[in-house]
């Protein structure tokens, strides 16, 4: 009895420190739940996924992402159709010059097009950036040697070492940027000369101090990193469990949400006095809002462009495979990617419930 009374109480907290729940509903998207590969050229609720991490609209209108330990690029066309597009299901570094279909990933995490419509991967236990030209279908590599390591700023991307790159972006100005997890930087491709730079970092973990300059100021676990409508870079740190935009035109860092501390705690008041735990995405929306894949207490939790405050939308803390509905009683399993479409609707990599979903509003 008093189990009951202490959960329904923790609901009833988490209801009130939330967004509203009637404002969203969840939905499968892709997968049924099982891990594994399966499906193609069927319905995408139906297939089975492996991980997936990183999801994003592609150019063609369909929905794109990886799948981290299933070593493969997955489509979901507008008609909700899954296919295979790049990786052979097999761990490795292979493949280059030839069909993206039969290359070999190691843990792909992230993905991007550029303006081109051309795919880019984050590759990551290969310790590279590779690229899909979709017109031929040929992959390639475009940054790293494969080996772990931090050296090359000022020359080849193809060149340059990294360590476990996790998160890509492009930015307003056209180049990359990749968070350079194992180095503690972010690091910037210029895509016209293909030089590399790092961006932001030290090479070594430390506290970001709030209004510190960009350069030769310590980051700690940058993973995951979007961009603003106004061309802020922000940031989410795995290990700091912090959130901070890069004001680009000051040149300055500012400290956003988490107070650094490892836990599952702030919701409905100030983000910068929560507790973040682990997040591993980060995704803006039209009105600034900050959405966070908060992936060890397996919810996406979102800052409120307009109070400051930090929001559960989906999830209640607990690791499980919930259901479609109401988000707050949906369970998610370390969740990774997070993505936000052009109508609002907000895109989940559900990793270990081997799903992809999506909250829309009602």
């Amino acid at each position: 009895m008093i189990r009951f009374i202490l959960l329904s109480f923790q609901l009833t907290l988490l209801l009130t420190c939330s967004v509203r729940a009637d404002n969203w509903v969840i939905e499968t998207f892709a997968g049924n739940g099982q891990k594994g590969h399966s499906g193609d050229g069927g319905k995408a609720t139906q297939a089975q996924l492996d991980n997936p991490f990183g999801v994003v609209r592609g150019p063609d209108g369909a929905i794109w992402f990886c799948e981290y330990s299933g070593q493969r690029i997955r489509r979901v066309s507008q008609d909700g159709i899954i296919s295979t597009i790049a990786g052979n299901g097999m761990a490795g570094y292979s493949g280059d010059g030839g069909p993206a279909i039969l290359a070999s990933f190691n843990l792909p995490h992230e993905i991007r097009f550029d303006r081109a419509g051309d795919l880019f991967i984050v590759d990551m236990n290969n310790h590279a950036v590779r690229k899909v030209n979709l017109k031929t279908g040929t992959i390639s590599t475009l940054a790293g040697t494969g080996k772990p390591g931090y050296s090359g700023d000022g020359g080849p991307a193809a060149k340059a070492q990294f360590d476990k790159p996790h998160s890509i972006q492009f930015g307003p100005d056209g180049n990359l940027y990749v968070c350079d997890i194992g180095n503690h930087v972010v690091r910037r491709i210029d895509m016209e000369t293909q030089t590399i730079s790092t961006f932001a970092g030290t090479g070594k973990p430390g506290p970001t101090p709030d209004g510190a300059p960009i350069q030769n100021t310590s980051l700690k676990g940058p993973r995951s990193i979007d961009f603003d409508r106004h061309g802020n870079l922000w940031l989410a740190t795995r290990e700091g469990n912090q959130v901070f935009k890069f004001d680009l035109k000051a040149n300055t860092i500012h400290h956003v949400a988490g107070t650094g501390q490892n836990g599952f705690s702030g919701n409905g008041g100030p983000a910068k006095e929560a507790a973040l735990k682990g997040p591993k995405g980060i995704a803006l929306d039209a009105d600034g809002n900050v959405w966070l894949a908060d992936t060890e207490s397996h919810s996406v939790r979102m800052i409120r462009a307009s109070t400051g405050n930090l929001e559960l939308v989906a999830g209640n803390g607990e690791k499980g495979d919930g259901p479609d509905g109401d988000p707050l009683r949906c369970q998610l399993a370390r969740l990774h990617g997070i993505y936000v479409d052009a109508d609002g609707s907000v895109f989940i990599g559900d990793s270990e419930a081997h799903r992809v979903r999506v909250l829309r509003k009602k």
